[in-house]
């Protein structure tokens, strides 16, 4: 076991997410066409320290506050969307395993001190109970940064000894154990590889399996009495970490597309300069609003997690419904930045060597993902301020 004697500050982070962003930029079309990041782009992310937001401080990791998580992934989307999403989904992975027993987080870094540890909720496994644990067979899609996670986390049923379900749980195994079948072929996150883990009849002892309800139901307040990171609510949180790289595809694409405006004509006008056009230029406003309302939504939800955290306080069904509100209407407003900032900037965008068509399918697609899609919490919201006590979605 190991401490960090010095956490580095959000912008410390952020500069070290600037140093690296030439070498991100040139792997991230190399990323699209292959299906996965570069080894050369993860060792660097990993050797600047940018993949233990999660990470408790007594493995050497940073427990970061959400606004940070946003900071980092947004700087990194701005390179390239895959490789901030593969961030994410690293940093999330370490939170969650923040929440496991202690003798599995123990486990886990005596033996890989900087795991990169990939995972999906959805329990589509079949879990047998035996003497210190269970059996686990199965497949979860999409599991993204498969191709270099040395972990997973994979939601299991959890059963009791007559074969009954009692739980909804994660369980951790080790690269050793499941194998990674290719079967990622998208149209955007391409460079995710967010490919199928396989598991055949695996034993996973009961350190190593945490129960996902106890976790959605703010038990980790109770738990983690030393550190705010982990008094976080998880399906805030998970909400929250999605949306970091929309941010970041904005903003890049507005600056692109800003530039260009400079120099770029508008075919079959007497424009010599995009910039000169009021059409253009109401676009452009029209799309910098749309990305601003879009941060500030993000970072509102961060301040209520972030606060609720700080004061030991589970945070209540009214913000956990407006916090998964907030992160839909932040990739919504992305997406319509985006249409809108590419039909500014003409059909050029939509070449294949174009950065800005890569920007807008990786935008489009990661928006579609079932922790982010925009229905499910303005209705789980609208739920909360109609005065009804259900909710659709345990991810609150």
């Amino acid at each position: 076991m190991s401490t960090s004697a010095t956490i580095p500050t959000s912008e410390e982070l952020v500069s070290r997410v600037a140093e690296l962003t030439p070498l991100i930029s040139k792997y991230a079309a190399q990323a699209d066409t292959e299906r996965h990041l570069a080894d050369e782009v993860v060792s660097a992310l990993a050797e600047a320290g940018l993949f233990k937001l999660g990470t408790p401080a007594r493995f050497g990791g940073y427990e970061a506050p959400m606004r940070t998580w946003l900071d980092v992934c947004s700087a990194i989307a701005e390179a390239d969307g895959s490789a901030a999403w593969v961030t994410t989904i690293i940093n999330s992975q370490g939170f969650i395993l923040g929440l496991y027993p202690e003798e599995a987080q123990d486990e886990v870094y005596s033996l890989d001190p900087e795991p990169l540890i990939c995972g999906v909720f959805a329990p589509t496994a079949q879990c047998r109970k035996v003497s210190g644990g269970w059996q686990v067979t199965g497949r979860w899609y999409y599991a993204s940064g498969s191709p270099h996670a040395t972990w997973a986390s994979v939601g299991v049923p959890v059963t009791n000894e007559e074969g009954e379900t009692v739980d909804q749980g994660a369980a951790l195994i080790p690269r050793s154990q499941f194998t990674v079948e290719d079967t990622w072929f998208t149209a955007g996150m391409r460079g995710t590889g967010s490919n199928c883990i396989v598991a055949e009849d695996v034993f996973v002892p009961e350190h190593r399996v945490a129960s996902v309800t106890a976790g959605l139901a703010g038990k980790n307040v109770e738990e983690h009495p030393e550190s705010a990171l982990y008094r976080s609510n998880l399906g805030s949180v998970l909400a929250i970490t999605a949306v970091g790289t929309h941010l970041g595809l904005a903003r890049a694409a507005l600056s692109l597309v800003r530039e260009k405006g400079q120099v770029k004509a508008i075919p079959y006008t007497f424009f010599p300069r995009q910039a000169d056009s009021t059409a253009f230029q109401l676009q452009l406003a029209e799309a910098a609003l749309r990305i601003d309302t879009a941060h500030l939504h993000a970072y509102r939800a961060a301040d209520d997690v972030d606060r609720a955290a700080a004061q030991s306080e589970h945070l209540s069904m009214f913000l956990r419904a407006r916090v998964r509100a907030d992160t839909g209407y932040v990739a919504e407003n992305v997406c319509a930045a985006l249409q809108t900032l590419l039909s500014a900037h003409g059909a050029a965008s939509f070449a294949e060597s174009h950065v800005l068509q890569r920007i807008w399918r990786d935008a489009n697609t990661s928006a579609r993902h079932g922790g982010v899609v925009g229905a499910v919490g303005y209705e789980a919201f609208g739920q909360v301020l109609a005065g009804l006590d259900q909710t659709l979605t345990p991810l609150l």
